[in-house]
């Protein structure tokens, strides 16, 4: 009985121990997922006056922004990082409260469960727990300057408003390594000399980057000239101070591209505010590289950065250990979701993501279609950037990641650095107009929007004709059934199956809903004849060939 006692006596005192240890750690972790803002001198005595409002245009000051007739939003910001941040926060208010909407709506669907959200915020918190350390103060004031106009009170479950424009700024690491989510199969690449028509420099870039539509319902096309580095232009949207694709007044370019990565145990530098640096302080590709070298990351990247002085496109390849400069061989360089370095190219994890994504094929068709349309311009780049084929033109159904256009870019740009002209995507996704801008113009005339727009139109390109096609009405009720189905937790949603199978006829996962669809009305016959027809149809990756295989064996008797 006395050992009995005993055993007892030091369970209970590891249990005890246990519980104020994850007590302990559920504090810290609390404490550290609300960042603390910088401080800011005379804080009050710099805000800035209010929004002066008219029909298409809101002023504050030399600053304003307005929304062209292709729904783009165009801002211009100048000044301190602060007072940046404070009038592009006054000036798109609204726009930063309905991205944040849309965001948490979309998690809020993926993750329904109140309890699971609040225990990943803390997970966030513990990886995001040094952030702070990680971004200059420069940045640090720009974002803490945006929250002011941040909503007080819908999100502080999610934190404080400084805490959260700060780690949305890492969302784009966090979810991409914790996942190694292909929702950011981004495709990129550039040409020059003898395969452009004039010979200069010219990039293009699908940021196939999903977190929901409403996510890119709200485009922003920013300017900014700021007290320090060069005047840059980048695509963005409410609230967000990185740089996902931007070029500089230097003719400088950059966009990301995420590569196969690890899980982070700490934070490190947000590789869009990598970017952001690298396009604001760059002005050539040593100036770039010699950024990218100082700052630490947590998860792995590829930047693509264009450069007129240079004449060429390189790629910087990134992780959180090492370093890579992929030099082009020839007058063409492009860019998908793997390494394609001397080191970082030998990595097991990258070997294993070149095997079983779709990134390599996607690179396959990419180069097919630069051969094709050489010698290129920004219509022909336009074409790529919207083709939906698979190699040598074969049909592989409509929103297929192994194609260049996967349908659900955020956004799609153009960029020629010698000319600082650049063409920015309309809505649905790189199938609407393509809306000219040229940096020079902006930044020397200091204009403000004629008729609502500082865009170049009478250079625009085309919507693509796609739009008027029966196909894309089928697309369209195809997303719509996937979108329901997807979240559809309780097994409530119906829909007409024969009508949602020639809704998008040659793509896989048509069947693979299918199959899922009668797998949950206990219908195995069905289920394992669509889960067939999946199997023969040009599956993306491994894995979701991997997924159908192991749902069909579990149904089979």
């Amino acid at each position: 009985m006395t050992l009995l006692k005993k055993i007892l006596k030091w369970f209970l005192i590891v249990a005890a121990a246990l519980t104020i240890l994850l007590a302990v750690s559920v504090l810290y972790i609390y404490n550290i997922s609300d960042a603390q803002p910088p401080q800011i001198a005379r804080e009050a005595e710099r805000e800035p006056a209010e929004v002066a409002v008219t029909d298409t245009l809101h002023t504050l000051g030399d600053n304003w922004i307005s929304k062209n007739e292709y729904g783009l939003y165009e801002m211009y910001i100048s000044g301190a990082p602060y007072e940046r941040g404070r009038k592009a926060g006054k000036l798109s208010q609204s726009l930063i409260q309905s991205q944040e909407i849309a965001f948490t709506d979309q998690i809020r669907t993926m993750i329904p469960s109140s309890k699971y959200l609040k225990f990943l915020k803390y997970v966030i918190g513990f990886v995001n727990r040094d952030l702070s350390d990680h971004v200059t103060e420069e940045y640090k004031e720009e974002i803490y300057g945006i929250s002011k106009s941040a909503s007080a009170d819908s999100f502080q479950w999610v934190g404080t408003n400084y805490s959260r424009m700060l780690n949305y700024h890492a969302a784009h690491d966090v979810g991409h390594a914790l996942q190694n989510m292909m929702l950011v199969g981004c495709t990129s690449f550039g040409a020059w000399g003898d395969q452009t028509a004039d010979g200069s420099l010219i990039l293009g870039r699908n940021f196939d980057f999903w977190v929901g539509d409403g996510f890119a319902a709200n485009k922003i096309v920013e300017f900014v000239a700021p007290t320090t580095g060069h005047n840059f232009a980048y695509i963005t949207w409410g609230g967000f101070t990185g740089v996902v694709s931007g070029m500089n007044d230097k003719g400088l370019t950059v966009t990301i591209n995420a590569a196969p990565s690890e899980i982070p145990w700490g934070a490190a530098t947000p590789v869009s505010l990598v970017a952001r640096e690298i396009l604001q302080y760059a002005q050539n590709i040593q100036e770039a590289i010699k950024i990218a070298e100082s700052r630490e990351m947590f998860v792995s990247e590829s930047f693509l950065v264009g450069s007129a002085q240079d004449k060429k496109a390189i790629l910087i390849e990134k992780t959180p250990n090492k370093m890579d400069i992929v030099y082009p061989s020839g007058n063409v360089i492009t860019s998908t979701n793997h390494f394609q370095g001397i080191e970082l190219g030998a990595l097991s994890r990258n070997m294993e993501a070149k095997e079983k994504s779709a990134s390599v094929y996607r690179q396959k068709r990419l180069e097919q279609l630069m051969q094709e349309y050489t010698p290129l311009d920004p219509v022909r780049v336009a074409t790529v950037l919207r083709d939906q084929h698979g190699l040598n033109y074969t049909d592989i159904g409509l929103g297929n990641e192994k194609a260049v256009n996967q349908l659900i870019a955020h956004h799609s740009i153009i960029m020629q650095p010698d000319s600082l002209r650049f063409w920015v995507s309309s809505n649905p996704w790189q199938l609407g107009a393509y809306v000219c801008y040229d940096l020079k113009k902006v930044f020397t005339d200091h204009a403000l929007p004629s008729k609502g727009s500082i865009a170049h139109n009478d250079l625009n390109i085309p919507a693509d004709t796609f739009l008027n096609s029966t196909a894309y009405a089928g697309f369209q009720y195809f997303r719509y059934v996937k979108n329901h189905f997807m979240y559809d937790y309780n097994h409530t949603f119906t829909f007409n199956t024969d009508s949602f199978m020639f809704s998008n006829p040659v793509y896989y996962d048509t069947y693979r809903i299918l199959g899922d669809y009668y797998s949950h009305q206990n219908n195995k016959i069905k289920a394992e004849e669509m889960y067939q027809l999946a199997l023969k149809k040009e599956i993306a990756t491994e894995h979701e060939r991997e997924s159908i295989i192991k749902k069909l064996k579990k149904i089979k008797p």
